[in-house]
């Protein structure tokens, strides 16, 4: 690229108004010249100093020492600068009229002689036609490329084409810098950028104020200042060097980028009838977007007011106080109505929707964190902090109608809003009288008694699903769950259910929960499922591969319910009669299970385990006494079988081969429950049996007393039925009563009365025993009248309709099943 020239700047080469006979050349010399150096040889000393002081050359003449010519004459001291000789020349005055008469009394070329003795010196060059180069005004030199900047700047603000190239403009400022004058340069450029942005900018936006909106206001200011940035850049490059060696180093003075954003800030933006315009505009895009969400455009316009904001430094000063006015005004109305119109639920729904979107609008819209933080603020202030909004927020019956629908995410909002104001705490009065209320109706529901442990261990595992996942384990509000529900699950009131005494339900309903589990094993584990809350497959798959795990773990559910019972006697009286009916009837599903459970009663050590937490509870759940009962029920069980091996095995010695195969427990009388004397006519077969183990019994264990409980005891009965053999497991009662109907026909009938003369039951037990045999799911006897119900004028029979795909047939379920009146005794 061609360097720019100014006015009063030399170029080199020719000029262009110069011919070519004027053209100056140092090697076209006539023939009949000399270069210096022979000039200096040919001539002497003084002629030498003469022309070179007429030379153009700026260097000194060396003298010729190899010159052969006499020693100069010495010279005084004292007459050394005497110049009053004519001879003599002052070389100290090139206008010395001595030296230019000499000059020109000389040819050139040809040498002189001198009174110093010196050789002569050069002969003159004659330069024709040298033209001297003026100096240039610098006033004029300012004025003229300032001239051709101040064309380009109104060129560049009226958005035109440039006449000249921007590096010819950039030597042009870099060259008046260069020259001191740089500030009159940046005040003449401040002067045009102010009047440029007047006229370009500021008149065209107030003449459009009648015919647009707010927000077509600020549209048209964020472009008018993005067409400034545009031109505001170019203009930085031209004056770039102004910028970065004068302003760079003033630190009184803007850049040329700050001082364009302070005149646009100035000019437009801060204009009396622009301003608020603006302002309005950018609210008015936040109002929209709070009522219905903005379009991509309206979006993109927003996010570059607000970058508009920043870089003119105007939006701390006045965008965000009015945003945040407007703001506080629109989230008290908003909750004003919000509250007369929706319920709990939903209110906390809408609150923690709305300030969601309104941080998520912070951070799209890149506002400061001031402005979100003070957001945050009014958001917390109107929603949740104010008494009328605490009073619907904590509302007793609005949070427990939540915990009631199982509403975890709503509950998790509810706890986030409070946490914002520390008001945690006061969730503990609700929540508490959630779970008191709850678990009363549970526990005093009569007709769901058999269902209260499963209830109870579904309402407990919500609640820990609650505690953990909506109120992210506080530690007040799990206290306050402990505590409710001891409350509630101790509490206790005259019923029937509790046969008018004062004894808490839940002690006896836990333990018939227990027995459940360890007589059915992994199928009562999954009958135990609440209505509702279902096992998926693999779930169920899981616990299949491994019972005894998954019988542990309901033991260990059971077990927490069980640490919040206060008076245990109940529990340990019923526990104890069932453990006797599963372990004489043999109904456990595992031994193990039995061991575990009564470890767990005597240590008390377990573990539970609840995703993130870890309880390790060390704690007598029962006293010794009662610990060491049910070890001495275990161990009579291991005794009596051995007795019975032994005797079955004296048996074999002598030979004998009884009709009936009699097994035997002997139970010591303290550790186990009383039973009542039921009278009963026991078959004569058994009774010789009987007595011939009692006699063995006693030849062991001299002074031993055996008293004969035959409420426990359970049989086995072949039958020949017209529709095929059969094997009944049955009662010691039902035994008795079917052996009445051996070798009988299906068409005898034997009344009431006379079943009860030859069985010795009284009408409880006897009508008892009658209903499961001919009423029950497994009819082996005929009722005549037919009906539920058992009466002293009925008459029963073999049901020769009887089948069954089964071979063995268990009838004795009834005997496994506690009656009222030991239910009863129990509990006085």
């Amino acid at each position: 690229m061609p360097r720019a020239k100014f006015p009063g700047e030399s170029t080199g080469g020719k000029r262009k108004d110069q011919s070519p006979d004027e053209s100056i050349t140092t090697t076209q010399l006539s023939s009949s010249q000399k270069t210096l150096p022979e000039s200096f040889k040919s001539s002497n000393s003084q002629e030498a100093l003469i022309n070179a002081v007429q030379s153009p050359s700026t260097k000194r003449a060396k003298l010729d020492h190899s010159s052969k010519s006499h020693p100069p004459n010495t010279i005084a001291p004292n007459k050394m600068y005497d110049f009053s000789k004519p001879n003599h020349i002052d070389l100290t005055n090139r206008n010395t009229p001595a030296i230019m008469a000499t000059v020109q009394k000389k040819p050139v070329g040809m040498a002189r002689s001198s009174d110093t003795g010196l050789d002569t010196g050069p002969k003159k060059l004659v330069v024709k036609n040298l033209r001297k180069t003026p100096r240039s005004d610098p006033e004029k030199y300012f004025n003229d490329v300032w001239a051709k900047l101040d064309s380009a700047l109104s060129a560049i603000l009226r958005n035109e084409k440039v006449s000249c190239s921007n590096e010819e403009l950039y030597r042009g400022s870099e060259n008046l810098c260069r020259q001191g004058r740089a500030a009159p340069l940046f005040k003449n450029l401040c002067e045009n950028c102010r009047q440029g942005i007047s006229n370009q900018f500021q008149k065209p936006l107030v003449s459009q104020l009648s015919e647009l909106d707010d927000i077509g206001i600020l549209r048209a200011n964020i472009e008018a200042w993005d067409a400034w940035n545009a031109r505001l850049k170019t203009i930085r490059s031209i004056f770039f060097f102004l910028d970065r060696s004068y302003l760079l180093h003033s630190p009184s003075l803007p850049s040329i980028e700050e001082m364009g954003t302070n005149e646009f800030r100035t000019q437009v933006f801060s204009h009396r009838a622009l301003k608020s315009r603006i302002l309005n505009g950018a609210c008015q895009l936040v109002a929209t977007d709070r009522q219905t969400n903005l379009t991509e455009h309206d979006s993109d316009l927003l996010r570059k007011a607000i970058k508009m904001f920043h870089s003119l430094g105007v939006y701390t000063s006045d965008f965000e106080p009015e945003l945040l006015g407007r703001s506080s005004s629109y989230f008290a109305s908003w909750s004003d109505q919000k509250a007369e119109t929706l319920d709990l639920a939903h209110y906390i729904g809408e609150s923690q929707s709305l300030i969601d979107r309104e941080l998520q609008r912070c951070d799209t819209l890149g506002l400061d964190s001031t402005t979100r933080k003070s957001l945050e603020t009014y958001l917390e202030d109107v929603l949740v902090d104010q008494d009328d909004r605490q009073k619907l927020l904590l509302s007793t019956t609005g949070i427990a109608d939540l915990l009631r629908s199982d509403a975890i995410e709503t509950l998790k909002q509810l706890y986030n809003l409070l946490q914002r104001r520390g008001l945690c705490e006061k969730l503990r009065a609700p929540f508490e009288a959630y779970i008191a209320d709850q678990g009363s109706q549970i526990v005093f529901d009569e007709a769901r008694e058999q269902e209260m442990v499963v209830r109870l261990l579904y309402f407990k595992e919500k609640l820990d699903t609650v505690w953990e996942h909506s109120f992210s384990l506080h530690e007040g509000l799990g206290h306050s769950l402990r505590e409710a529900f001891e409350a509630f699950i101790n509490k206790s009131k005259r019923s029937n259910m509790t046969w008018g005494t004062d004894n808490p339900k839940p002690g006896e309903m836990i333990a018939k929960h227990v027995d459940m589990v360890l007589k059915g094993g992994l199928r009562a584990v999954s009958a135990t499922t609440v209505a509702g809350k279902s096992e998926n497959k693999e779930d169920a798959d899981a616990s299949s591969e491994d019972e005894d795990v998954e019988i542990n773990r309901q033991l260990d559910q059971v077990l927490e319910l069980f640490r919040f019972v206060h008076g245990k006697a109940v529990f340990e009286a019923f526990y104890k009669r069932d453990l006797a009916r599963r372990l004489l009837l043999n109904r456990s599903a595992s031994a193990d299970a039995e061991k575990s459970m009564l470890t767990r009663l005597k240590s008390g050590l377990s573990i539970f385990d609840l995703d993130f937490v870890r309880f390790l509870i060390f704690s007598a759940e029962c006293g010794a006494g009662f610990t060491h009962n049910l070890e001495q029920m275990f161990k009579d069980m291991e005794l009596a079988r051995e007795e019975v091996t032994s005797y079955k095995s004296q048996l074999e010695e002598r030979g004998s081969r009884p009709s009936v195969d009699l097994n035997v427990s002997v139970l010591s009388a303290s550790a186990w429950p009383s039973y009542p004397d039921v009278p009963l006519i026991i078959p004569r077969e058994v009774q010789q049996q009987a007595a011939v183990f009692e006699k063995h019994y006693k030849s062991k264990h001299s002074g031993r007393k055996l008293t004969w409980k035959h409420s426990l005891a359970h049989c086995q009965l072949k039958a020949n039925l017209p529709k095929g053999n059969k094997e009944f497991v049955v009662s010691s009662y039902q035994a008795v009563v079917l052996l009445i109907f051996k070798d009988r026909s299906a068409n005898d009938e034997i009344p009431y009365e006379h079943i009860q003369a030859a069985t010795g039951l009284d009408d409880v037990e006897l009508k008892r025993t009658l209903q499961s045999l001919a009423c029950a799911k497994y009819r082996v006897l005929s009722k005549t009248p037919k009906g539920k119900e058992i009466g002293e004028n009925d008459t029963f029979s073999i049901n020769a309709n009887f089948s069954d795909p089964k071979y063995r047939i268990k009838i004795n379920q009834i005997q496994a099943k506690e009656s009222k009146e030991e239910n009863k005794e129990t509990h006085e």
